[in-house]
């Protein structure tokens, strides 16, 4: 009788299954953001969460954290659509990324306390657009002490910020499909970077600034494209958060997946990105 009770929002709601996509503004971190989704849908649908035993789970999780300091797309799993994520973690990802020469952080972004300051004035544009040639192809890079990876089952940032020592992790291989001067203001420049799964693009700032003998840390992040969901088409702001708005959305993105899924394991993902499902 139970099923009988919820009403048809919620047997909607049930039933949706398939990727679709979001967009996470600046600010809060993508767990955060699907957590807001979650609430939002179960208001809809009415359905009750406080209880102790609740009715029916709902299934979601997101295919790539974003830093809670970057916005863009962030594909979403709905129902099965959460097996379908981690093919999401290996694809190709676009990225808008502005940098600023001459300073360094702790954390290689805008957020994190300056370590370094150096003169920049020498960089040309010229220098910048030879320089991004480097990091062009198969690439080796270390990621950033404060990210997402895991040691010990614990996140490195989380590690960073209580003051433990954490050793940087070694250079792994990555990928960078195309990378492109788009603007240069000293200090600031603008990239727009296509990588493969577990690309820091705050690691390439930091590496690109050194590579000009000076020091760059990136002060803004947006991504616009994970595997065929793109930020102009497809991600849905959060007044779109509806259950017939994600409906129309899975619908549109089911067709933009390849027909079968390789059966291939990909062996591309960073041991520590994981697939976030949250239940």
């Amino acid at each position: 009788a139970g099923g009988a009770l919820l009403g048809t929002a919620a047997e909607r709601l049930f039933s949706l299954s398939g990727l679709f996509a979001v967009y996470k503004p600046k600010g809060p971190t993508s767990a955060g953001v699907l957590n807001l989704l979650k609430e939002r849908l179960l208001a809809e649908a009415g359905v009750q969460t406080n209880e102790n035993k609740r009715t029916q789970v709902l299934k979601i999780g997101h295919g790539g954290t974003l830093d809670s300091a970057a916005a863009g797309v962030l594909v979403v799993g709905i129902g099965k659509g959460t097996k379908m994520l981690r093919s999401m973690l290996a694809g190709s990802k676009k990225y808008t990324a502005i940098g600023m020469l001459g300073k360094a952080t702790d954390t290689l972004d805008a957020t994190g306390k300056v370590t370094e300051e150096k003169p920049y004035d020498q960089v040309t544009k010229g220098d910048l657009e030879k320089v991004l040639q480097k990091f062009t192809g198969h690439i080796m890079q270390v990621p950033p002490l404060y990210s997402a990876l895991k040691k010990d089952g614990e996140r490195l940032s989380t590690l960073m910020k209580r003051g433990e020592a954490v050793e940087a992790k070694p250079a792994g291989p990555v990928r960078v499909y195309s990378l492109s001067l788009q603007q240069f203001q000293p200090p600031l420049f603008t990239l727009d970077v296509e990588c493969g799964g577990g690309f820091y693009v705050r690691s390439l700032v930091s590496d690109i600034g050194k590579e000009l003998s000076t020091c760059a840390t990136m002060q803004e992040l947006t991504r616009t494209k994970q595997g065929p969901f793109t930020l102009e088409e497809h991600a849905l702001h959060e007044d779109k958060w509806t259950i017939d708005e994600i409906a129309r959305s899975l619908e549109h993105c089911t067709a933009l997946l390849p027909r079968e899924p390789p059966h291939k394991k990909l062996k591309t993902e960073h041991p520590g990105e994981t697939a976030v499902i949250c239940e």
